[in-house]
């Protein structure tokens, strides 16, 4: 299958090509910074953007949202949402 927009830079706007199951934690940072995160099961996240200094709590996520947030820790404390994928 040809892939018409291989030669096409990537960029933080441009549709995610993989996608990686997040599992929340209160220390370790996510391996890769995504483009956004797909949330399956509704709930509320807290999470940590790449040039914020403190995590914040997103609250009232409904199922089957995509966050456009560049986040780089995802905490288990306070996340109640699941099904979480990270999209690059």
């Amino acid at each position: 299958m040809a892939d018409q927009f291989l030669s096409f830079a990537d960029q933080p706007s441009a549709p995610a090509t993989r996608c990686v199951a997040v599992t929340p934690h209160d220390s370790n940072a996510l391996t890769d910074i995504p483009k956004a995160l797909y949330v399956g099961t509704g709930g509320s996240i807290t999470m940590r953007g790449t040039g914020d200094g403190g995590d914040r709590i997103w609250a009232g996520i409904a199922s089957g949202s995509v966050i456009p947030f560049r986040a780089s820790h995802i905490r288990a404390t306070g996340t109640t949402a699941s099904n979480i994928l990270a999209l690059y």
